[in-house]
């Protein structure tokens, strides 16, 4: 496979007390849909915008399409597209004026930029709504159009901050499609930032998990779910007494907890595990009164890494790097 961005202790310190980014490394390959997943404060935002050459980095260094972020980024901006959380189309223009607005600060011919925006129009199906003011436009229109203008000049990278941020969930469906359908039809790589789970689970074909600056765990959706430790099948039970240890020699069961008669087993594949469990209950005379199996998910991942889920990952907060810049901003 060959990588296309290359990050190596990678750094970014906003003042004394806040590090935002902590020697993070990591490698995106060509062609993939790479993943950063984390809550609101993590790094996320700060990692894209140095990528992008939006913030320049503290330490460390990074590669983007061969191209040093901190010391060629006129090279870099020129083969990369940018989706960011903010939305920057001009209200008072149509989308087709923003896209031709795109297509001019890119320098692509007039001509061929005409055939491009029709095309990619189509593709987030916004021909009917070209030629309307985007004041008209929906919040998922606007996404829509802002991933459209990502594209006009034909990036071997996006980078896409937060995409679905705020959008209800049937637009946040048609938009991880439209970012599906680029892997498919385009030779792009894509980079995205995320907080929910459900997207980088969907998309992505690895994921990086990243709390509190630092990159905690790096692999495919499934291997972060299946370092969990597998499914876990959880019966209510009724019996004179425990059958923990009984539980535990069926092949294949990684553990078992009994907390007042519910029953919590780990297992590799719980599909196959579950009749020999409950043929041995009945053999030893117990009452099955429910059944449920839940596969791994990313949030029990997230758990696992953390040591806590992602909600509370949000709830607790962080540091806020676009609050932190609007404030440099203003004391300049």
């Amino acid at each position: 496979m060959t990588v296309i961005v290359e990050v190596e202790n990678l750094s970014k310190r906003f003042s004394e007390e806040v590090l935002a980014v902590d020697n993070i490394s990591f490698s995106v390959n060509e062609g993939e849909i790479f993943g950063f997943l984390g809550p609101n404060g993590a790094g996320k935002s700060t990692t894209i915008n140095m990528l992008t050459t939006l913030l320049r980095p503290t330490s460390g260094k990074a590669i983007v399409a061969g191209f040093d972020v901190a010391h060629k980024q006129d090279e870099v901006r020129k083969v990369i597209g940018l989706v960011p959380q903010d939305l920057t189309v001009d209200d008072d223009l149509s989308g087709r004026e923003n896209m031709f607005l795109q297509a001019t600060l890119y320098n692509v011919p007039r001509g061929e930029a005409k055939a491009r925006i029709d095309e990619l129009l189509k593709l987030v199906n916004l021909e009917d709504a070209a030629d309307r003011r985007v004041k008209t436009y929906s919040g998922g229109m606007r996404k829509r159009l802002e991933l459209a203008e990502g594209l006009i000049h034909r990036p071997r990278i996006l980078f896409l901050d937060e995409p679905t941020l705020g959008l209800d969930i049937q637009t946040r469906t048609a938009i991880w499609e439209y970012i599906r359908n680029l892997k498919r039809e385009h030779v792009i790589t894509v980079f995205l930032t995320t907080h929910y789970l459900e997207e980088a689970d969907g998309l992505c074909d690895r994921i990086a998990i990243i709390d509190h600056g630092r990159i905690i765990a790096l692999d495919t959706p499934e291997n972060l779910k299946h370092a969990v430790g597998g499914d876990v099948l959880s019966l209510g039970v009724t019996s004179d007494r425990d059958l923990t240890d009984v539980i535990k020699n069926v092949p294949g069961v990684l553990s078992v907890k009994n907390e007042d008669g519910n029953y919590r087993i780990k297992a590799p594949n719980g599909e196959q595990i579950t009749p020999n469990i409950l043929k041995m209950l009945w053999d030893q005379g117990a009452t099955v009164t429910s059944v449920n199996l839940s596969h791994p998910t990313l949030d029990q991942a997230f758990l696992e890494y953390t040591g806590r889920s992602m909600r509370d990952a949000e709830q607790s907060g962080g540091f806020d790097a676009r609050a932190q810049a609007r404030a440099m901003r203003r004391r300049r």
